[in-house]
């Protein structure tokens, strides 16, 4: 028996009023879809259509809640590496970074190499993590060609379960068929082996690539995730409550039209809005209004809407590895991940605002990742876990060092993969810095990487189809 700790940041009549709220925008005001395919999506299931803007209706609302699945099984090329979204937690790359960061070379655009060095990070980590995403932009390739490589890379150094790109029509159609190729076209269309996010042009409107990314995905079976980035003040409300009502309604709208594409298509509620610096007007990622405003959305898709969620967890605004970055990481962290997502997202390695990643702060997050995530464990309140007898055994006098219950079970006591823990003379005389400790662990696990994790054969089908393409 466990209680499990857990952070809410609204009130359960505050869900109906939300939803609400949320059915008489989208009703009233309507939602801008620039993608000519998903108004005509819209117009043939009766939906009410004026120029660009869809008007939707609560039953078509309702009707796409009853169809979403609660649960659906995330399938990688590794079988034993599939996860159930739904249940637990899963790690997933960041995305949206730029620039690379290290001790050695400060700040660079980001490189096909240092994409390739990121699935090969996320691969050989001990957290439960998926791969593939954006969690850095290619400077060093053809726009045209980025999204080839970026999935190529991905899937020859991981076989885990993977997110793919959001692109133009043409781009994710090239990519659901490299998927396809690699896993299979039997195993590709029985399962649900990438997803894509999709982010909203807020406030209420939805881009050409992004409807367009839904569809394809949906067509094919596989994952949407809605990701509205409101900035409060901004793009949304500057209430927080008011930007909760606005991310939640361009949820919804996402929701409806996948499952007009694809009835019981899987998808994912992802509130990842923020509040902006108002004395700039620019995002920022370390506010704990941000975590007010997203763990609200949490609880509306998992206590009112039934549905599976992901949440931006590990973020900071920091410019480097600093103390900054460690307290406006671990305030993400510790908010975020007690909030029970089922995806922590933004947490491998991100500073300045998510415009940035950093190889270090890669290797320091899964620390504090794992931290928090033991928090959430909760305790474990069994008779055996009281160990009343063992108590009464030891008395006053005795210690518990020795005894048999210790060696059995002080491996389960979580211990730290970076920090050092060791008394000040051993600390003093290794006389090394976290981040230097970081560098050294990033570089080791890069070199222990095997040189790919697919057979020749496949490696070839999968450069052949590039080139067939992109001659």
């Amino acid at each position: 028996m466990r209680f499990l700790p857990t952070i809410r940041v609204i009130a359960e009549t505050d869900y109906q009023r939300i939803h609400d709220a949320s059915l008489k925008i989208l009703k009233e005001t309507g939602v801008r879809f620039d993608s000519l395919d998903a108004l005509e999506i819209f117009k043939q299931c009766g939906a009410k259509v004026d120029n660009k803007t869809v008007f939707i209706s609560k039953q078509l609302v309702e009707e796409a809640l009853e169809k979403a699945p609660a649960t659906f099984k995330w399938a990688a090329r590794n079988d034993q590496q599939s996860v159930v979204l739904g249940e637990g937690y899963v790690v997933e790359p960041n995305v949206g970074c730029v620039f690379a960061h290290s001790i050695d070379h400060g700040r660079w655009p980001g490189t096909r190499e240092d994409y390739a060095n990121i699935q090969k990070l996320h691969q050989s980590s001990t957290l439960p993590t998926v791969v593939g995403a954006t969690p850095i932009q290619i400077s060093d390739a053809d726009v045209n060609e980025k999204h080839l490589f970026m999935l190529y890379e991905t899937i020859k150094h991981t076989d885990k379960p993977v997110i793919g790109i959001c692109e133009s029509k043409a781009h994710v159609l090239e990519n659901l068929k490299m998927m396809e190729l690699a896993i299979g076209e039997k195993r590709f269309s029985e399962n649900v082996c990438l997803a894509v996010s999709v982010n909203p042009l807020s406030p209420l409107a939805y881009g050409t690539e992004t409807s367009d990314s839904m569809i394809q995905y949906a067509q094919k079976g596989q994952a949407v995730m809605g990701l509205p980035c409101i900035m409060a003040g901004v793009t949304g409300p500057i209430s927080i409550f008011g930007t909760i009502v606005l991310q939640n309604t361009e949820m919804l709208a996402a929701l409806v039209l996948t499952q007009l594409v694809n009835p019981g298509n899987p998808f994912v509620m992802c509130p990842c809005s923020s509040t902006a610096y108002m004395k700039r007007g620019n995002y920022v990622s370390g506010a704990p209004e941000m975590m007010l405003i997203d763990i609200a959305g949490l609880q509306m898709a998992h206590h009112f809407y039934n549905l599976p969620s992901r949440l931006m967890t590990g973020m900071t605004d920091s410019k480097e590895v600093d103390v900054q970055a460690g307290y406006e990481t671990m305030q993400n962290l510790v908010l975020g991940i007690l909030a029970r997502p089922n995806i922590l997202h933004e947490c491998h390695g991100v500073l300045e605002s998510i415009m940035a990643f950093s190889y270090e702060k890669f290797i320091i997050d899964e620390e504090l990742i794992s931290r928090v995530l033991r928090f959430a464990e909760g305790v474990d309140t069994s008779d055996e876990a009281m160990s009343l007898d063992l108590i009464i055994e030891i008395g006053h006098s005795g210690s518990y060092f020795t005894h048999d219950q210790t060696f059995r079970r002080y491996k389960e006591l979580w211990e730290p993969s970076v920090s050092d823990w060791h008394p000040y003379s051993e600390w003093r005389e290794r006389n090394e810095d976290i981040l230097i400790r970081a560098n050294k662990m990033w570089k080791k696990r890069l070199t222990d990487a095997p040189e790919m994790l697919i057979d020749l054969e496949l490696n070839k089908l999968l450069i052949d189809y590039i080139k067939s393409i992109r001659p």
